[in-house]
């Protein structure tokens, strides 16, 4: 008689355990800390999106859209872009919606790299980034952002170019060290790109996010840059609807072609009344171009009650995240010091070190102030004892 059994598998992902995002929200809700660990608002969205996905769902739209997306959303998002950097994007063919910007990041990948390829990662980098090329069987090539300015090291990136370099991935604004990139370095990359077939893959969630008067420079809005590039975005960040998991990705036909083969296979097709909601809802565009302010003034709120404790703030460019330096506080490594943050203050961050594959260690914590008002005050309240 044979006893039953399951049978072992080989992990194609032998080195991915459970994320500090997760340990650290366990951990926030164990001791009834604050949670500014992980990157979601704690406050509603509009009403009126609301009613638009109620308006859709009774008008009966609740089945399978076109695979690459609700059309009226494409046009929606191929006009803002067009408005906001200068490229028009064809709807029909170069703009796909997707079931949230780290599944159009996998898509990517998937569609672009074969197993042996190299590709450019800038650390630190978004989490997902490592296991979605391991899974296509990549070669990563780490090139450090400069260590505590996060400005990208542009001839380390240059230097780090093979004949067998298939793509290099970019994030900006900068999760998690709330940098933005500058046009001159965009223009920069552009020229180290032009001579060679590597694609690009442009994470911009937080593109509607940056702050005190500077623009966010989009690949799509660098000729060069976009004829090369994966532009990825995200309806969730934008909107405060991060648990809708809805982003586009617009790139040029032949690429999207290559993209949407994937993308068949991977999800087909994305939330029907969701998108046609957001298609409405983007009829206005101060929601977006609002943003900023509207972010901007939680951070300078966040940043008055830092400074009454004896954490250092670095500058926060964009994005929703606040890093700081926690050196005259403790000399306790990264994860130790956020374990310590959350248990013993309150306050649940995120260490630096967990975006590096090494772990490398610079004394610095994430913060994130997609926060109310009164969350962020308690928190502040908790952190005034450092």
């Amino acid at each position: 008689m044979h006893t039953t059994r399951t049978p072992a598998l080989t992990s194609r992902l032998p080195k991915v355990g459970t994320t500090i995002f997760t340990v650290m929200s366990a951990l926030a809700s164990e001791v009834g800390a604050v949670n500014l660990g992980q990157g979601f608002p704690d406050f509603e969205c509009d009403p009126r999106l609301l009613d638009e996905v109620d308006r859709a769902m009774r008008a009966g739209l609740n089945q399978y859209p076109p695979m690459a997306g609700v059309p009226a959303l494409r046009e929606a998002v191929a006009a803002k872009v067009e408005t906001l950097y200068g490229r028009r994007y064809d709807p029909g063919t170069e703009v796909t919606i997707t079931a949230g910007a780290t599944q159009a990041i996998l898509t990517a990948v998937l569609c672009c790299v074969n197993p042996g390829d190299e590709v450019i990662v800038l650390e630190p980098c978004y989490d997902s980034y490592i296991p979605n090329l391991d899974l296509a069987g990549a070669k990563v090539v780490r090139v450090p952002l400069t260590p505590r300015t996060f400005r990208p090291d542009l001839d380390a990136i240059a230097a780090a170019i093979t004949p067998r370099t298939r793509a290099l991935l970019l994030n900006t604004p900068h999760n998690p060290s709330a940098t933005v990139w500058t046009r001159q370095e965009m223009q920069r990359l552009a020229e180290l790109l032009a001579p060679t077939d590597v694609l690009l893959i442009s994470d911009e969630v937080y593109e509607h996010m940056v702050y005190d008067g500077q623009p966010h420079v989009s690949a799509a809005s660098i000729p060069a840059l976009a004829e090369r590039a994966f532009v990825i975005s995200s309806f969730g960040k934008t909107y405060h609807v991060t648990g809708w998991k809805i982003a586009y990705v617009a790139a040029p036909a032949s690429l999207m072609a290559e993209f949407r083969k994937v993308h068949q296979f991977n999800v087909f097709t994305v939330n029907t009344p969701m998108q046609h909601a957001l298609a409405a809802y983007m009829a206005a565009a101060e929601p977006y171009l609002g943003l900023p302010a509207f972010y901007q003034r939680k951070r300078d709120l966040f940043l008055d009650g830092l400074r009454q404790t004896r954490l250092r703030p670095l500058h926060t460019a964009g994005t929703y995240f606040q890093c700081v330096e926690y050196d005259q506080v403790s000399d306790l490594p990264e994860a130790e010091f956020c374990q310590w943050l959350t248990r013993e203050i309150g306050v649940a961050a995120i260490p630096l070190s967990a975006f590096y594959e090494d772990g490398f260690d610079q004394g610095i914590a994430r913060l994130c102030f997609a926060k109310k008002d009164e969350t962020l005050g308690r928190a502040l309240e908790r952190l005034a004892k450092l």
